[in-house]
């Protein structure tokens, strides 16, 4: 069974990054988990080279950095009202790469991160920032964005988040079977119902549509193990059509609170232009999404 012993969740102080950082709290309480909070601060040179002024620069980065530190520390309290000690790391470098540094050097297990989630060709990577660490990340990504129903609550006594359905979306490749472990994990650990759903793609006849789900069916009765359904409530649903199509219907029709979905390759520019499953679910979809790579 999967298991998370570190989270990070870099924050930008924004609506969106706060919206993770209930998420990640939770996470951590649930699974006892090390949780770090962390902001970077990007250099005024990095960002606007042609108006670097040494001493006038040093002076407002100092500040910055005093002002994220003493907004950290209020989230932390936050967080410690959840029964969560957060660690803080302020840090100055290229978003990015300081943040997929600090994966890689703690060993993190499982990013959180918010994200705009904007359509249109000038927004279509979701956020540079969040592309980039979904692309090359070595965890486990979990995507929030402003969901079409919030199970956030933060007045709910103990924790912020209720996760009451997942959606996990298998196509029965090594990547999705990788995946499917926390798709369980996640449903253990909140008592949530799992929904395991494979999509017919390309089906033309009735008769071709009642082989292949039961076939598909099959399979995803195979795939799972009989020890994993302990303590676990799950439904196994075939549909025919699109996947990402049948993955956002499904998800809008049982409000569902997380999809998990398992990622092949890199989420790239051609893929996201040309139909990528995960990319289309990350951009289009009412639910916050985890995404496991291979």
């Amino acid at each position: 069974m999967a298991n998370f012993e570190k989270i990070l969740c870099p924050i930008d102080f924004s609506e969106f990054g706060r919206r993770a950082c209930d998420y990640a709290t939770s996470l951590a309480r649930h699974y006892g988990a090390k949780l770090y909070l962390q902001h970077v601060i990007q250099p005024l040179t990095a960002t606007y080279p042609y108006y670097y002024v040494p001493d006038q620069t040093t002076t407002l980065d100092i500040e910055m950095a005093g002002e994220a530190e003493s907004q950290l520390k209020q989230i932390a309290k936050e967080c410690a009202s959840q029964g969560v000690s957060p660690e803080l790391r302020v840090e100055e470098g290229i978003v990015a790469e300081t943040i997929l540094a600090l994966v890689q050097k703690e060993k993190v297990e499982l990013v959180v991160m918010g994200t705009h989630g904007r359509l249109g060709l000038d927004h279509l990577m979701l956020g540079s920032i969040t592309e980039k660490i979904l692309r090359k990340s070595s965890c486990p990504v979990l995507a929030v964005r402003k969901p079409a129903h919030d199970f956030v609550d933060p007045a709910q006594s103990g924790d912020p988040v209720s996760l009451r359905k997942i959606l996990f979306g298998s196509d029965f490749s090594p990547t999705a079977a990788k995946a499917l472990p926390y798709a369980l994990s996640l449903a253990r650990e909140y008592g949530a119902e799992l929904t395991v759903l494979h999509v017919l793609e390309g089906a033309s006849t009735t008769e071709f549509v009642q082989e292949g789900r039961d076939k598909a069916l099959r399979e995803i009765e195979n795939s799972i193990p009989a020890e994993a359904r302990a303590g676990c409530k799950l439904r196994m649903l075939v549909r025919v059509g699109k996947s990402y199509e049948q993955i956002i219907q499904l998800a809008l029709e049982e409000q569902t609170d997380l999809v998990v979905l398992g990622v092949r390759g890199r989420i790239a520019v051609n893929l996201a232009l040309f139909g990528s499953t995960t990319h289309r679910v990350l951009q289009l979809g009412p639910s916050p999404v985890l995404t496991v790579r291979a």
